[in-house]
């Protein structure tokens, strides 16, 4: 069996997006189900739209995601030599050729056969055929490289995802594949680096369905060998939409600043067009285990921000505590947490981080802990009555000798309880006020055990 070589190729025009992800995962995993090998390429040949800040944005997103390249990066400004040599090969062998015509005559051309009601294209006045006489060159124009696209027949491919491709070699005209200046296109750059990089599987977004009768033909002309196509349907919005900013975050590095673990992305970007049974949650090593190209969905995606909450639910629950606090930190630390003095921080997140979402959600929910409560004067009016007060006073007094675990604390709040008659939410309410400054809180034992004996008597002390 041919050993399977994938490849992750974005353009450098922007950030890392969900659909970019999404490829680079699924290429990723199929190498590594068969043993193959992964290539990172950047095509950052459109040098106005091409910049360094973009090619950062797509390492750091691989890098965040987990996504290990075996070979690469290359860069294709990097082999323009080797693009050049390729097109002198193809012009010496007649299956490329210098057209001199104008962009304004091209664009004559068009509108002509726009006119007459036929699809618009080079009408091949340059193409080398045997008896033709080719016009004069023009003095003073630089010319353009066109492949020699034949004429007759089709182009058919078994789509991994799509099922068989065809299109007519009459749809396409001849392709430039060299600018004036010599610099080659994108769609030939990407046939030489498949080819000499020896890709088994392209694996890409459905935007790439009508490059590739193109990329066929020159590969063909090339003497390669075709590897196997598959198109990825698009990922929608929420709301059926082609995926945009106005849906969110869609740039892959804004979700870590958002608070979402790598492994819930990954987990949560699998399931977009592509399913194994029931399963919803499961490791990347499962993941490759069982990834194949034959369950991946012809339809649409669709994004789905809750659905990708509840996954990263599940990994932060899952998630070992000391990590979560290296993440929750820094995230605190601009709250303007103080950690002085205060409880651990794995501590306090294990309690909370069964209800949360994200980590950002998580390090908010800590932060009753870390700062200073500052108790609505409505709501302690509401919860600090007089009726109220005697019990306070008793709990804050047994707080000085009871033995300082959750245990204790429960059974003096039950013992207090019980000396006024009164029920745990009139006890618990004024409690949580006082010492944490909100109403919501876990179990009043639990948060008064980690809060610790000196916050909570100085807190009760001057309220009381």
């Amino acid at each position: 069996m041919t050993t399977v070589r994938t490849r992750f190729a974005p353009s450098p025009t922007g950030y890392l997006h969900l659909g970019g992800a999404r490829t680079a995962l699924f290429a990723w995993a199929y190498a590594r189900r068969f043993g193959g090998t992964f290539i990172l390429r950047i095509e950052d040949t459109d040098l106005e739209r091409s910049t360094p800040e973009a090619v950062q944005a797509i390492l750091d997103g691989m890098h965040w995601l987990g996504l290990d390249h075996d070979e690469g990066p290359f860069y294709q400004m990097q082999r323009m030599d080797r693009y050049r040599e390729v097109i002198a090969q193809m012009l010496e062998q007649g299956t490329a050729y210098y057209c001199y015509s104008s962009p304004e005559e091209v664009e004559a051309m068009r509108e002509r056969m726009r006119a007459a009601g036929d699809k618009p294209r080079y009408d091949g006045t340059w193409r080398p055929e045997p008896g033709k006489t080719l016009p004069a060159v023009p003095a003073d124009r630089k010319p353009v490289v066109r492949f020699k696209n034949p004429i007759d027949g089709d182009v058919s491919w078994d789509d991994a995802v799509k099922g068989t491709i065809t299109i007519s070699n009459r749809e396409m005209d001849d392709l430039v594949i060299a600018r004036p200046d010599g610099t080659p296109t994108y769609n030939f750059c990407v046939v030489v680096d498949d080819w000499d990089m020896q890709i088994t599987h392209v694996i890409r977004g459905d935007d790439h369905v009508n490059n590739t009768p193109r990329q066929i033909n020159i590969l063909k002309a090339l003497g390669g060998t075709l590897p196997v196509y598959g198109h990825l349907p698009m990922i929608l919005g929420s709301d059926g939409e082609k995926l945009s900013k106005r849906h969110g975050a869609v740039s892959v590095m804004d979700y870590p600043a958002q608070g979402y673990l790598p492994e819930a992305m990954l987990n949560y970007l699998a399931r977009l067009g592509w399913s194994h049974g029931d399963d919803e949650i499961f490791t990347m090593e499962q993941f490759c285990s069982w990834f194949d190209l034959d369950h991946l969905t012809k339809s649409p995606a669709q994004f789905n921000p809750e659905k990708l909450g509840w996954v990263n639910n599940h990994y932060i629950k899952h998630t070992d505590n000391e990590r979560l606090a290296v993440l929750a930190r820094p995230v605190m630390e601009k709250d303007g947490a103080q950690f002085d003095a205060a409880p651990p921080l794995a501590q306090v997140l294990a309690l909370m981080k069964d209800r949360t979402n994200t980590i950002n959600e998580l390090a908010d929910a800590a932060m009753l802990f870390y700062r200073e409560p500052k108790p609505d004067a409505a709501l302690l009016a509401q919860h600090l009555t007089d009726a109220v007060r005697p019990a306070l006073l008793q709990f804050a007094e047994g707080c000085k000798t009871v033995e300082w675990n959750k245990e204790s604390i429960a059974a003096l709040l039950k013992e207090v309880l019980a000396a006024n008659q009164l029920k745990m939410p009139q006890l618990a309410m004024p409690l949580r006020l006082l010492t944490t400054g909100q109403l919501q809180t876990p179990a009043v034992d639990v948060v008064l055990t980690l809060t610790g004996r000196d916050a909570v008597l100085a807190r009760l002390a001057k309220a009381l």
